[in-house]
Protein backbone atom coordinates (compact mmCIF):
# COMPACT_ATOMS: atom_id res chain seq x y z
CA UNK A 1 0.00 0.00 0.00
CA UNK A 2 1.04 3.59 -0.56
CA UNK A 3 1.73 5.85 2.45
CA UNK A 4 -1.45 7.81 1.69
CA UNK A 5 -3.56 4.64 1.63
CA UNK A 6 -2.08 3.46 4.91
CA UNK A 7 -2.82 6.86 6.45
CA UNK A 8 -6.44 6.90 5.25
CA UNK A 9 -7.10 3.31 6.35
CA UNK A 10 -5.57 4.04 9.78
CA UNK A 11 -7.83 7.08 10.24
CA UNK A 12 -10.93 5.13 9.21
CA UNK A 13 -10.00 2.26 11.52
CA UNK A 14 -9.48 4.73 14.36
CA UNK A 15 -12.92 6.18 13.78
CA UNK A 16 -14.62 2.77 13.76
CA UNK A 17 -12.74 1.77 16.92
CA UNK A 18 -13.71 4.96 18.72
CA UNK A 19 -17.33 4.66 17.60
CA UNK A 20 -17.78 1.26 19.26
CA UNK A 21 -20.26 2.13 22.08
CA UNK A 22 -19.11 -0.15 24.90
CA UNK A 23 -21.26 1.61 27.51
CA UNK A 24 -24.37 1.16 25.39
CA UNK A 25 -23.52 -2.49 24.66
CA UNK A 26 -22.88 -3.18 28.35
CA UNK A 27 -26.31 -1.76 29.17
CA UNK A 28 -27.94 -3.92 26.52
CA UNK A 29 -26.32 -7.00 28.09
CA UNK A 30 -28.09 -5.99 31.31
CA UNK A 31 -31.36 -5.50 29.45
CA UNK A 32 -31.46 -1.70 29.58
CA UNK A 33 -30.75 1.23 27.28
CA UNK A 34 -28.21 3.28 29.22
CA UNK A 35 -29.29 6.36 27.27
CA UNK A 36 -32.56 6.27 29.20
CA UNK A 37 -30.92 6.25 32.63
CA UNK A 38 -28.71 8.52 34.70
CA UNK A 39 -27.29 11.34 32.61
CA UNK A 40 -28.23 9.53 29.40
CA UNK A 41 -24.58 9.39 28.35
CA UNK A 42 -23.00 6.19 27.01
CA UNK A 43 -19.60 6.86 28.60
CA UNK A 44 -17.90 5.18 31.54
CA UNK A 45 -19.07 7.67 34.19
CA UNK A 46 -22.74 7.01 33.50
CA UNK A 47 -22.05 3.29 33.10
CA UNK A 48 -20.61 3.24 36.63
CA UNK A 49 -23.56 5.25 37.93
CA UNK A 50 -26.23 3.11 36.25
CA UNK A 51 -24.65 -0.34 35.95
CA UNK A 52 -22.29 -0.31 38.93
CA UNK A 53 -18.51 -0.40 39.17
CA UNK A 54 -18.30 -4.06 38.21
CA UNK A 55 -19.54 -3.13 34.73
CA UNK A 56 -18.59 0.54 34.56
CA UNK A 57 -14.87 0.07 35.23
CA UNK A 58 -14.46 -2.48 32.39
CA UNK A 59 -16.33 -0.01 30.15
CA UNK A 60 -13.82 2.69 31.14
CA UNK A 61 -10.90 0.37 30.31
CA UNK A 62 -12.41 -0.54 26.94
CA UNK A 63 -13.07 3.13 26.13
CA UNK A 64 -9.43 3.82 26.99
CA UNK A 65 -8.17 0.95 24.84
CA UNK A 66 -10.26 1.92 21.82
CA UNK A 67 -8.30 5.18 21.76
CA UNK A 68 -4.88 3.66 22.43
CA UNK A 69 -5.02 0.58 20.17
CA UNK A 70 -5.64 2.25 16.77
CA UNK A 71 -2.93 4.83 17.50
CA UNK A 72 -0.44 2.11 18.41
CA UNK A 73 -1.30 0.10 15.30
CA UNK A 74 -1.15 3.18 13.04
CA UNK A 75 2.30 4.15 14.32
CA UNK A 76 3.66 0.65 13.77
CA UNK A 77 2.09 0.33 10.30
CA UNK A 78 3.36 3.71 9.13
CA UNK A 79 6.87 3.04 10.45
CA UNK A 80 6.98 -0.20 8.45
CA UNK A 81 5.61 1.37 5.25
CA UNK A 82 8.34 2.56 2.84
CA UNK A 83 8.15 6.31 2.35
CA UNK A 84 5.77 6.87 5.27
CA UNK A 85 8.36 7.58 7.96
CA UNK A 86 7.55 11.30 7.90
CA UNK A 87 3.84 10.63 8.41
CA UNK A 88 4.12 8.67 11.66
CA UNK A 89 3.44 11.59 14.03
CA UNK A 90 0.71 13.13 11.85
CA UNK A 91 -0.88 9.74 11.23
CA UNK A 92 -0.98 8.90 14.94
CA UNK A 93 -2.57 12.26 15.79
CA UNK A 94 -5.18 12.04 13.02
CA UNK A 95 -6.01 8.44 13.91
CA UNK A 96 -6.37 9.43 17.57
CA UNK A 97 -8.57 12.39 16.70
CA UNK A 98 -10.74 10.12 14.54
CA UNK A 99 -11.15 7.75 17.50
CA UNK A 100 -12.15 10.58 19.84
CA UNK A 101 -14.66 11.98 17.34
CA UNK A 102 -15.98 8.47 16.75
CA UNK A 103 -16.68 8.11 20.47
CA UNK A 104 -18.28 11.53 20.76
CA UNK A 105 -20.40 11.13 17.62
CA UNK A 106 -20.81 7.40 17.09
CA UNK A 107 -22.52 6.50 13.82
CA UNK A 108 -23.94 3.36 15.47
CA UNK A 109 -26.25 5.52 17.62
CA UNK A 110 -27.28 8.35 15.35
CA UNK A 111 -24.04 10.29 15.98
CA UNK A 112 -24.84 10.70 19.67
CA UNK A 113 -22.02 9.37 21.82
CA UNK A 114 -20.01 9.97 24.95
CA UNK A 115 -17.89 12.87 26.11
CA UNK A 116 -14.57 11.43 25.05
CA UNK A 117 -12.51 11.69 28.22
CA UNK A 118 -11.47 8.03 28.56
CA UNK A 119 -10.89 7.62 24.82
CA UNK A 120 -8.80 10.79 24.75
CA UNK A 121 -6.78 9.41 27.64
CA UNK A 122 -6.09 6.28 25.61
CA UNK A 123 -5.01 8.31 22.58
CA UNK A 124 -2.69 10.43 24.70
CA UNK A 125 -1.22 7.29 26.26
CA UNK A 126 -0.18 6.30 22.75
CA UNK A 127 1.13 9.64 21.46
CA UNK A 128 1.89 11.88 24.46
CA UNK A 129 2.11 9.86 27.71
CA UNK A 130 3.53 12.74 29.77
CA UNK A 131 0.62 14.96 28.75
CA UNK A 132 -1.75 12.15 29.69
CA UNK A 133 -0.14 11.91 33.14
CA UNK A 134 -0.43 15.68 33.52
CA UNK A 135 -4.12 15.55 32.65
CA UNK A 136 -4.63 12.61 35.03
CA UNK A 137 -2.96 14.51 37.86
CA UNK A 138 -5.25 17.50 37.31
CA UNK A 139 -8.29 15.19 37.11
CA UNK A 140 -7.43 13.60 40.46
CA UNK A 141 -6.80 16.99 42.07
CA UNK A 142 -10.15 18.46 41.02
CA UNK A 143 -12.12 15.26 41.58
CA UNK A 144 -10.98 14.72 45.17
CA UNK A 145 -11.26 18.45 45.94
CA UNK A 146 -14.73 19.13 44.50
CA UNK A 147 -16.17 15.61 43.85
CA UNK A 148 -17.50 16.60 40.42
CA UNK A 149 -16.48 14.13 37.69
CA UNK A 150 -17.50 16.64 35.03
CA UNK A 151 -15.37 19.46 36.46
CA UNK A 152 -12.40 17.11 36.84
CA UNK A 153 -12.81 15.98 33.23
CA UNK A 154 -12.96 19.55 31.91
CA UNK A 155 -9.90 20.60 33.89
CA UNK A 156 -7.98 17.49 32.82
CA UNK A 157 -8.16 18.81 29.25
CA UNK A 158 -6.61 22.06 30.45
CA UNK A 159 -3.97 20.03 32.28
CA UNK A 160 -3.07 18.15 29.10
CA UNK A 161 -2.49 21.36 27.15
CA UNK A 162 -0.57 22.95 30.04
CA UNK A 163 1.68 19.89 30.27
CA UNK A 164 2.34 20.00 26.53
CA UNK A 165 3.24 23.70 26.71
CA UNK A 166 5.63 23.17 29.63
CA UNK A 167 7.23 20.11 28.03
CA UNK A 168 7.71 21.74 24.63
CA UNK A 169 8.87 25.02 26.18
CA UNK A 170 11.50 23.33 28.33
CA UNK A 171 12.90 21.36 25.40
CA UNK A 172 12.40 24.25 22.95
CA UNK A 173 10.92 21.70 20.55
CA UNK A 174 7.46 22.72 19.41
CA UNK A 175 5.22 20.08 17.86
CA UNK A 176 2.37 22.20 16.52
CA UNK A 177 0.39 19.19 15.29
CA UNK A 178 0.45 17.63 18.76
CA UNK A 179 -0.34 20.94 20.47
CA UNK A 180 -3.17 21.56 18.03
CA UNK A 181 -4.58 18.14 18.88
CA UNK A 182 -4.42 18.95 22.59
CA UNK A 183 -6.17 22.29 22.13
CA UNK A 184 -8.88 20.82 19.89
CA UNK A 185 -9.62 17.98 22.28
CA UNK A 186 -9.73 20.39 25.23
CA UNK A 187 -12.32 22.50 23.41
CA UNK A 188 -14.35 19.44 22.40
CA UNK A 189 -14.39 18.12 25.98
CA UNK A 190 -15.56 21.50 27.28
CA UNK A 191 -18.30 21.72 24.63
CA UNK A 192 -19.45 18.16 25.34
CA UNK A 193 -19.75 19.05 29.04
CA UNK A 194 -21.78 22.23 28.47
CA UNK A 195 -24.89 20.71 30.10
CA UNK A 196 -22.79 19.77 33.14
CA UNK A 197 -21.43 23.32 33.31
CA UNK A 198 -25.00 24.62 33.33
CA UNK A 199 -25.96 22.25 36.15
CA UNK A 200 -22.88 23.20 38.18
CA UNK A 201 -23.78 26.87 37.83
CA UNK A 202 -27.35 26.06 38.90
CA UNK A 203 -26.14 23.91 41.81
CA UNK A 204 -27.88 20.77 40.52
CA UNK A 205 -24.88 18.78 39.25
CA UNK A 206 -24.60 15.54 41.30
CA UNK A 207 -21.37 14.88 43.16
CA UNK A 208 -19.64 11.53 43.03
CA UNK A 209 -21.08 9.10 45.56
CA UNK A 210 -24.36 10.97 45.86
CA UNK A 211 -27.64 10.32 44.12
CA UNK A 212 -29.29 12.98 41.99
Amino acid sequence: MSPTTVLVVSILAGHVSGATPFGYLAGKLRGIDIRQHGSGNIGATNAIRVLGRGVGIPVFILDLLKGWLPVWLAKGWLMETPGAEGLVSLGAVLTGLAAVLGHMFTFWLGFKGGKGVATTGGVLLGIAPLAMLGGLGVWLLFFFTFRFVSLASIMSGVGVVATMLVQMGRSDSWDWVMLGFGLLVMILVIVRHRSNIGRMMAGTEPKAGKKK
